[in-house]
């Protein structure tokens, strides 16, 4: 992306994923609410009554789902409230059952498997900001919104299909008032992207979480302006691939040592270094196997990565400290694991 730094990441990816491993813990959903049409919330708690790991907006979850599925959800309440972490779940009846599955069990009482929570997305600094956020794209921002000075200049428009199916409305209607352009598709004109984006300025934080359709018109509308606002979007899928003859064809192998019990494999130019790290390591985080939802990062402690990732920005991929082992490779012949 252009425009600045950018940080991507799959919220509510739909790629099967093993049983959890180790790093995972365990939280019993105590609520369910239904926050919209299609769409429900769910509370949890650590059983014990005890304090949840602190979060920060833009933060999300690995959820295991009863049938051993992986999604990533953003974390849409209080970061302050160390008793409980809120998530958002939209029925997406195009999927591959993972929210089918959150929808339709009777989850209140049960214990779901849960690792993170980590923040691909973070909120930062700026003189000012843009929110643009797309149906169940309203999650990762809601926090941010509330984290924001009282005398913070920023505008949010939220868009959808209809009032009735956008969660959370009156809730970031009440933290900005006037501040919030709610733009059911049903009600209202269709929002100008083009227009919205060209108001933004250099220092400029534009955020964007939402259907793949709403990304490519805020990256196109921002190339466009050459404002040098900066950019920062959460992808539900991979973003459209670029062509890159580096990246077009894989035809050298590479080593991957797992530093933690010393052993060197060989990742073949048709394998992926997930595929041949869970031979020997099953219970390995992954989900999308696509670069975009992050479950699978894992800490780079030699060698040089080749980031194939849609979550890393341009400085993280400078240092090479982490990398998506489901598509990232190797630019030296070997590279060594924090696994």
């Amino acid at each position: 992306m252009s425009g600045g730094r950018s940080v991507t990441v799959g919220v509510a990816s739909d790629g099967a994923a093993p049983v959890p491993g180790a790093g995972a813990s365990e939280l019993q959903v105590t609520a369910v609410t239904l926050e919209a049409d299609g769409v429900i919330s769910l509370r949890l708690r650590d059983p014990a009554g005890l304090d949840l790991p602190p979060w920060t907006p833009g933060a999300h979850l690995d959820l295991v789902l009863p049938s051993g599925l992986s999604r990533q959800y953003s974390l849409c309440g209080d970061p302050a409230d160390r008793t409980s972490y809120r998530i958002a779940v939209l029925r997406e009846a195009d999927g591959r059952g993972g929210s089918i599955e959150l929808h339709d069990l009777p989850l209140v009482g049960r214990r779901l498997t849960v690792r993170g929570p980590r923040n691909h997305f973070a909120l930062g600094q700026h003189a000012d900001y843009l929110f643009i956020a797309g149906g169940i794209g309203i999650t990762p921002i809601l926090p941010m919104i509330a984290a924001l000075p009282p005398d913070a200049s920023w505008h949010l428009y939220y868009v959808g299909r209809s009032r009735n199916t956008m969660a959370f409305v009156d809730e970031v209607v009440a933290l900005g008032g006037d501040r919030v352009t709610v733009l059911p598709k049903e009600e209202s004109a269709r929002l100008d992207v083009a227009r919205v984006v060209s108001a933004a300025g250099a220092s400029t934080g534009v955020y964007c979480c939402g259907p793949a359709s709403l990304l490519r018109a805020v990256e196109t509308a921002l190339d466009a302006s050459g404002s040098g606002a900066e950019l920062h979007a959460e992808r539900f899928v991979p973003a459209e691939p670029k062509e890159d003859a580096a990246v077009a064809a894989d035809t050298e192998a590479f080593e991957v040592e797992l530093n933690r019990t010393g052993r060197v494999l060989t990742v073949p130019p048709d394998r992926s270094a997930l595929a041949v790290i869970r031979d020997v390591l099953p219970d390995v985080p992954y989900s999308c196997e696509e670069g975009y939802c992050g479950s699978c990062e894992a800490r780079v402690l030699a060698g040089l990565p080749d980031h194939r990732d849609d979550i890393l920005s341009d400085e993280e991929r400078a240092a090479s400290k982490t990398m998506m082992i489901c598509v990232s490779r190797a630019r030296s012949p070997r590279i060594v694991l924090d696994l």
